[in-house]
């Protein structure tokens, strides 16, 4: 006895149906189903922008509260800066998970020095402690771009510029995030840091009056939000001196 079904290929999907006009039967026309190659990663990158000024007695911190994936706004209210100690602030910018994992791990490192030392670290200490951090995870990295700023043991302004795998460098400012390469050729151009293979070594902290350095942060965030789309809404600027710490406000574009 003859069958009336049509014999499909095992390697062929049946995907366009048609009915006879002669009968009820229900055909089907074959055709090929390409492999697609997996595409998922443990990584996203929410952008935004960074910036931090070392000067004579302070330190200016500053970054944007635009969270987004892709072209898409997360958030507009979200703080990437994070202070560490009375006298040590971080802003990250990258995957805003990892960041989360990386402050949790160094506030859970603080926490153990302070009680070992019964003090508080130094800037310069945790900066230390932040490469280590980093460089412990190099094989499957916290996906975040650092700057530390902070007041050094005599009272000295000090930035550290990181990269995901914790080398990092002392330097008088610094730019990290979506927005870095539109801002550091700003900074460059406003505050020519001295290089650092001059001999003998020059100290890298701004000439900037600490009014001035805060002005010249709102000054590149306004000019990186009109071309970069993941730096915008908001600016929060965190400004640490002998006082302590206090924080400043102002608004960016929102579209």
């Amino acid at each position: 006895m003859k069958s009336d079904a049509i014999n499909v290929p095992q390697n062929e999907i049946a995907a366009f149906l048609y009915f006879s006009p002669l009968s009820t039967k229900c055909f089907s026309a074959p055709f090929t189903m390409t492999k697609q190659q997996a595409n998922w990663s443990p990584y996203d990158n929410n952008g935004g922008s960074c910036v931090a000024i070392a000067g004579a007695d302070y330190c200016v911190i500053a970054a944007d509260t635009r969270m987004s994936t892709g072209y898409n706004i997360l958030t507009r209210d979200y703080s990437k800066i994070c202070k560490l100690a009375d006298k040590c602030v971080m802003a990250s910018s990258g995957f805003q998970a990892d960041v989360k994992a990386l402050q949790k791990q160094l506030a859970a490192r603080h926490l153990i020095y302070q009680h070992q030392h019964n003090k508080q670290m130094s800037c310069p200490a945790m900066a230390q402690l932040l490469s280590n951090t980093l460089y412990y995870k190099r094989f499957f990295p916290y996906y975040s771009f650092n700057v530390l700023g902070g007041l050094d043991n005599e009272g000295k302004g000090c930035v550290f510029t990181y990269d995901a795998v914790g080398s990092y460098e002392k330097v008088g400012y610094s730019s990290q995030g979506s927005g870095s390469t539109l801002i550091m050729p700003f900074l460059d151009n406003q505050l020519k840091s001295p290089s650092p293979l001059l001999l003998p070594a020059q100290d890298a902290v701004t000439p900037l009056m600490e009014a001035e350095a805060i002005d010249l942060v709102k000054t590149v965030f306004a000019s990186a939000s009109e071309r970069d789309i993941y730096t915008g809404d908001k600016l929060e600027i965190v400004v640490i001196n002998a006082d302590g710490i206090r924080r400043e406000y102002m608004d960016l574009r929102k579209d």
